[in-house]
């Protein structure tokens, strides 16, 4: 996102100061943890020395203290580095601000130096890091310079670009307008060329009107002759659509016609479907050694209820002693040497049959000498 050439300049004097404070806030933090753990480390020294009495606490925290601050290279570039020993009880041990005669012991009394140090050591020892970046020192002043030096070198980066985009847009709108110069060139000589066309056009209209001055003559003459030719037309389109109305009405009345049929005949196919099952059960209660295939059972609810008394009789000798039914002929289906006997029942009934490998008979199909026709052709596709 392209800012402003004055809102840049803008965050480039404010942010630099304020990125100072906070980086230093934070580096002194920072040097806060970082030098109590040291000192921690170093501020006791060798303790065999205090517990031996050479030296006292106060004097090895003095001098382990002081040693390491000197030897701190950023305390010398502006780092103030203020440490604090007390006890838990809050006496100062380091820096050493005054001493107590009444305390004082004598340097060469070393186990009650030995003792004064165990005891200082027993109860504890608290210690105090303050650190604080100088304002003048070198350190402080790098670090307001690294801040002022991005904000510039941002600043120069802003305005290189802020330039760089001011040179696109002038070429943009100088090839803009090389454009439109081009294109009114353009428009002049289509001006010119439909100025051209404007004179062609109007000499044009001129013959045109000529004609249509003649042609309405012309027409007048024919008037009447074109009422009486559009009268009889109309009366002709009356008829048609008098005859295209009850060709309408017939279409509906037969396609109301065609649903009740469909109706009907979706009933029918349902009752058909329901009495097959029923008979399949029956059959299969009464009969156990005749399977009934699915065109016999729909064939024999579809036979009149006389003739379905002869065919179950029929049937019924098939199961007790296929022996004894009377074959009138067998019929050879086309695609395989399986043989299929014809037996006829109520002169016009036709049933089909077949003898399975466990001697148990199959029907193949019922229906009538009318349905003859499909029945073979249903026991061909077998």
């Amino acid at each position: 996102m392209k800012l402003p050439l004055f809102k840049v300049f803008f965050l480039c004097i404010l942010l630099p100061p304020f990125l100072y404070i906070f980086s230093v806030q934070y580096l002194e933090k920072m040097f806060n943890r970082v030098y109590l753990e040291e000192i921690k480390d170093v501020y006791i020294g060798d303790s065999r020395s205090l517990f031996d009495g050479t030296i006292t606490v106060r004097d090895a925290i003095s001098k382990n203290i002081s040693s390491y601050i000197r030897n701190q290279w950023i305390v010398k570039i502006g780092l103030k580095l203020d440490v604090i020993v007390t006890t838990k009880k809050g006496t100062i041990i380091y820096p050493a601000i005054f001493e107590d005669p009444a305390g004082a012991v004598s340097p060469s009394d070393p186990i009650q130096i030995a003792e004064d140090n165990y005891n200082l050591l027993n109860d504890g020892l608290v210690i105090h890091v303050n650190s604080k970046i100088l304002y003048y020192k070198p350190i402080s002043i790098a670090i307001l310079f690294f801040y002022i030096g991005i904000s510039l070198f941002f600043m120069i980066f802003s305005s290189r670009q802020n330039f760089r985009k001011s040179e696109m847009e002038e070429m943009e709108k100088i090839r803009t307008i090389d454009r439109l110069i081009e294109r009114e060139k353009r428009s002049v000589e289509i001006l010119k060329t439909l100025g051209k066309k404007r004179s062609e056009l109007n000499i044009r209209y001129s013959e045109v009107r000529e004609e249509l001055e003649k042609e309405k003559q012309q027409a007048s003459k024919t008037e009447d002759g074109m009422l009486e030719e559009i009268i009889s037309l109309e009366e002709e389109l009356n008829r048609n659509i008098g005859l295209q109305q009850e060709q309408q009405q017939e279409i509906e009345r037969l396609k109301s016609e065609i649903d009740k049929y469909e109706k009907d005949n979706q009933k029918g196919k349902t009752k058909n479907e329901k009495e097959a099952t029923a008979v399949s059960r029956r059959f299969k209660a009464l009969y156990k050694n005749i399977s009934m295939n699915k065109k016999a059972l729909d064939g024999f609810v579809l036979i009149p209820e006389d003739m379905k008394i002869k065919c179950e009789e029929v049937i019924h000798q098939l199961n007790e002693n296929p022996d004894l039914v009377h074959i009138k002929r067998k019929v050879f289906s086309k695609k395989s040497s399986e043989t299929v006997l014809e037996v006829i029942f109520s002169y016009k009934g036709r049933l089909y049959f077949r003898r399975l490998p466990d001697q148990h008979i199959e029907v193949l199909s019922i229906g009538t000498k009318n349905t003859q026709l499909k029945d073979l052709e249903f026991i061909d596709s077998l």
